[in-house]
């Protein structure tokens, strides 16, 4: 892995905390909704379950294995990103990594990820999510199109 993933996986991470501690002051206590346009508003969401409030549960039991499976995931991939031969694979492992580690610190710290950013396009509203959620996607996306439109590699 080169250097510069590893610091890129920490900015990724710091600057998500930085955003949410911002909102948690912001929008959070008290809470309150602001209108930022006509279609996107900066909202206080705690979510307890996955991606876009998915499988919610508030026990500390499901907490607990939610954390335990995220870092098994994101083990999984700072594997792959050691292995990584491409810069283009490298940059879409650390967003994912980047931010699915800030969101396991929400969740082990608090019990939930801080949400806060709401979109509302074309009569259609999307759950409200964060800087990492959108990197999470961004990169996943990248890794997906590379898997299916990328070069043919041999299987190590």
């Amino acid at each position: 892995m080169q250097r510069w993933a590893l610091i890129f996986i920490v900015v990724i991470t710091v600057l998500d905390q930085i955003t949410k501690q911002i909102m948690i002051g912001l929008v959070f206590e008290p809470p309150r909704v602001i209108e930022v346009t006509s279609f996107f508003r900066l909202v206080p969401v705690r979510n307890t379950g996955i991606s876009f409030g998915l499988f919610g549960a508030d026990s500390d039991t499901a907490r607990w294995v939610l954390v335990a499976l995220a870092v098994v995931i994101m083990i999984a991939l700072v594997i792959w990103l050691v292995r990584a031969g491409s810069a283009y694979i490298t940059v879409a492992l650390v967003m994912v990594i980047g931010g699915a580690a800030s969101n396991v610190i929400d969740r082990a710290l608090s019990g939930a990820v801080i949400d806060f950013l709401d979109f509302h396009v074309a009569g259609v509203h999307w759950p409200a999510f964060n800087l990492a959620d959108s990197l999470i996607v961004l990169g996943t996306a990248m890794l997906l199109y590379d898997g299916l439109f990328g070069p043919a590699r041999a299987l190590r």
